[in-house]
């Protein structure tokens, strides 16, 4: 049974959030606010974390900031009244690996729910111990792994997830649409920018070492893997 994190300060919501979970068979712990959130997440483990932004003491980015820095798998959706899209990419770029916008029907919040718990989907393009070597980079699937010209590199496991998706298949246009079913579970995810978030932190990371330029936009359809020196390329990829 999967465990679920409630950081709601919303007597109301956590309340309703919690008793939709628990009725569809979760595991559910709650906390009213950011610090009692990160002590639970710490000392529980859930697998998955429903984590308001506006929350007292800990506020919804600095939360998932400083628990993706311990943590590198749990889902973290962030649920938030925001609609603004710079919130929505602050908060992917926090940490988060998705989002759903207050007010949300308790059947899209169990569907988020479901897409972002079926680990064995997203985890199923890192359980063998594959080895990708390309330009330079060296890619341990399975140790889930990656070096860049010699150096080792951290990613979070959604970069990590389109990185292996994308350098498994070098050359194939891959769209949004298929990335967010192998890497999200999602049959269609809800918005491209939580792809297009990730795609940049993966770039950035990439590009701090690398004499190559990996990820190439094909705008409006998704993007391609191709190890292109930088020199005949002149550019990166946008």
């Amino acid at each position: 049974m999967a465990r679920i994190l409630v950081v709601e300060d919303d007597p109301i919501i956590r309340q309703t959030v919690d008793y939709a979970l628990r009725r569809a068979g979760f595991d559910t712990l709650t906390a009213s606010d950011g610090k009692e959130g990160l002590a639970l997440a710490e000392q529980e483990l859930p697998d998955l974390i429903l984590l308001d932004l506006m929350l007292p003491g800990v506020d919804g980015y600095t939360f998932a900031e400083r628990l993706r820095a311990k943590d590198a798998e749990v889902a973290i959706v962030m649920v938030t009244a925001l609609d603004q899209e710079r919130d929505k990419v602050r908060g992917l770029d926090a940490g988060a690996d998705d989002y759903i916008t207050k007010p949300f029907s308790m059947e899209e919040l169990l569907a988020r729910v479901r897409a972002n718990l079926r680990r064995v989907r997203e985890r199923q393009i890192l359980d063998h111990d594959d080895v990708i070597e390309t330009g330079d980079l060296r890619i341990e699937v399975g140790q889930f792994r990656l070096w860049v010209a010699g150096q080792p590199v951290k990613l979070r496991l959604k970069e990590f997830q389109l990185l292996v998706a994308l350098a498994a298949d070098p050359g194939l246009l891959m769209s949004r649409q298929r990335l967010a079913r192998e890497v999200w579970g999602y049959d269609f995810l809800p918005s491209s920018r939580t792809i297009d978030v990730h795609i940049r932190r993966l770039r950035q990371a990439l590009e701090e070492y690398s004499a190559y330029d990996y990820i190439q936009t094909v705008h409006g359809i998704g993007y391609r893997f191709d190890a292109t020196p930088l020199s005949e390329n002149g550019a990166r990829g946008q």
